[in-house]
């Protein structure tokens, strides 16, 4: 059929898309350790206390993140419950919104089906649909730097105050969601941009806004100020030494890797679009010539260097540096050769086949796992039964968008990418977070309707604490309290006590005396 004759990708109907790829099942998973049950489990303990000006985890102080995914996710928690649908409401209804931006910012610019296209691109890809349906500030800081970067960058392309000033907004909001990275990011591609483009002026027009700076402070500095008032030292050691300069400067809790980590990583982040980035990288000279591209370019380089630098480093990190490539794939996908549509075939025939497998690949990995813990909860993995079927409708769905030559290959794609997204976060991650974390949230949910205190034996299982209600702090046990204590290390607990939950190598313990002499 003529390319003439052929529909046109619309950006609603890609919006409507991804709306019920991120709102299905959402809270069909049970909560990740550590990142999504310590969010949960503090944000639990903010509203149970009534204390919306900090936040606690386990009763003890927190400072790992400023205060405003906490009161977004309370807010939810208020209207829908606490439960895990609630607490991965906001997360996914900002990278709902960083899409959309993402979306409405290239049709502008490069017409109506490359924005759904661009949209698509960024919203399916695996590292945006893992944040968007997690229960941390990674969503929310992620849809605030796209919305602080395109603004900038309309400030740079007209000249006017109006979008800068909007960004400064949104960098106001940045720093209440995870503090000066939602400064130092954007800022940062932008004043590479305005060097290389007219030797700074731009970047220093940017910077010299007083009306600007006032907006920004007046949307994050109270809070600041009051946890500064409230918690004095304690609150610049725990967020802005600890969790912000020594997360640079040096590993933090064990998150390191070599500078070509993010190498490694950026890839599997955009799958199952990975192909397009090599698309971009070898037209990057070409791109380089246009002042947009030059600063999406600047965008996804800057964060690649930042975070490759930096001695801290999780995947997360280089989510950060995805819209930009997101936009310029987009763009690529109407340009690509046989090859490179066989290339992201095959890409997306293999993340079907990995979903069909890991039911028998996890129980025949589980002999060469050294983490007994892990090991164990691999061997006894649920039953997966029913994921053949749903693997098969995934596949079938796959083959009918491959065959309808109505439509261009970047919709066919798209359909068969949104088909095997709906199987893995429908059908596989919830399989996936049962067989890791199922046993705490059972656990969890069983000591709920108990009187006793709970503690945790050498382990920090915060979501643990979320199904419970209840914070559970990591200690020894008194006389007559309960502990969650994991079944290879029960050689070790010192005291005598009566086994009165078990669930897959996880056992809660009464303790009964004092160890005997």
């Amino acid at each position: 059929m003529p390319p003439s004759e052929r529909a046109t990708p619309r950006l609603w109907a890609v919006a409507l898309a991804l709306l019920l790829l991120y709102l299905w099942q959402l809270g069909a998973a049970p909560l990740f350790d550590v990142d999504e049950g310590a969010f949960s489990e503090a944000t639990r303990e903010l509203l149970s206390s009534g204390d919306w000006g900090h936040t606690t985890l386990n009763g003890t102080d927190r400072f790992d993140k400023p205060i405003l995914v906490y009161w977004l996710q309370a807010a939810s928690m208020a209207v829908f419950g606490v439960n895990e649908w609630a607490t991965r409401l906001p997360s996914a209804l900002c990278v709902l919104a960083a899409t959309l931006a993402a979306g409405r910012f290239a049709a502008r610019r490069w017409g109506q089906s490359t924005g759904a296209l661009a949209a698509l691109v960024l919203g399916s890809g695996l590292g945006l649909l893992a944040i968007g349906r997690a229960s941390t500030a990674d969503g929310l800081l992620n849809a605030l730097l796209v919305a602080i970067s395109l603004s900038l960058w309309q400030f740079a392309e007209s000249g006017e105050r109006k979008p800068l000033r909007w960004a400064y907004f949104w960098c106001g909001l940045g720093l209440l969601a995870k503090g000066p990275v939602a400064v130092i990011v954007p800022g940062g591609a932008l004043a590479l941009w305005s060097l290389c483009s007219d030797r700074g002026r731009t970047a220093l027009r940017a910077a010299w806004d007083p009306v600007g700076w006032l907006i920004a402070l007046t949307v994050a500095l109270p809070w600041y100020l009051y946890a500064l008032n409230r918690h004095g030292q304690a609150f610049i050691d725990g967020f802005f030494l600890k969790h912000n300069v020594e997360r640079f400067s040096g590993t933090l809790e064990g998150h390191g890797g070599g500078f070509a980590y993010y190498l490694v990583v950026l890839p599997l982040l955009l799958l199952p679009w990975s192909p397009l980035l090599v698309a971009v990288l070898a037209r990057a000279r070409r791109l380089w010539r246009e002042p947009l591209a030059r600063f999406l370019l600047l965008w996804a380089g800057f964060v690649f260097a930042l975070f490759s630098a930096s001695g801290t480093k999780l995947p997360h990190y280089m989510l950060y540096g995805v819209a930009p490539l997101a936009l310029l794939m987009a763009r690529q996908l109407g340009e690509l050769g046989r090859f490179g549509r066989a290339a992201l075939w095959t890409v997306l025939a293999l993340q079907l086949a990995l979903a069909a497998a890991l039911p028998t690949l996890l129980p025949a990995l589980a002999p060469q796992v050294k983490d007994a813990w892990v090991r164990g909860l691999f061997e006894t993995a649920p039953d997966a039964g029913w994921l053949p079927l749903w693997t098969g409708l995934a596949a079938a769905l796959a083959l009918v968008a491959l065959l309808l030559r109505r439509f261009d290959f970047s919709q066919r794609y798209g359909a068969a990418v949104l088909a095997v997204a709906l199987l893995w976060v429908g059908a596989v991650i919830p399989w996936l977070s049962d067989t890791l974390q199922g046993p705490f949230k059972a656990a969890g949910l069983w000591a709920r309707e108990r009187p006793e205190t709970v503690v945790q034996w050498k382990m920090h299982q915060p979501s643990f604490a979320y199904y419970r209600g209840q914070p559970a702090v990591q200690r020894d046990p008194a006389v007559g309290e309960l502990a969650l204590v994991r079944r290879h290390r029960l050689a070790d607990f010192p005291y005598p006590h009566e086994v009165v939950f078990e669930q897959r190598g996880l056992l809660l313990l009464r303790r009964s005396a004092e160890p005997q002499p």
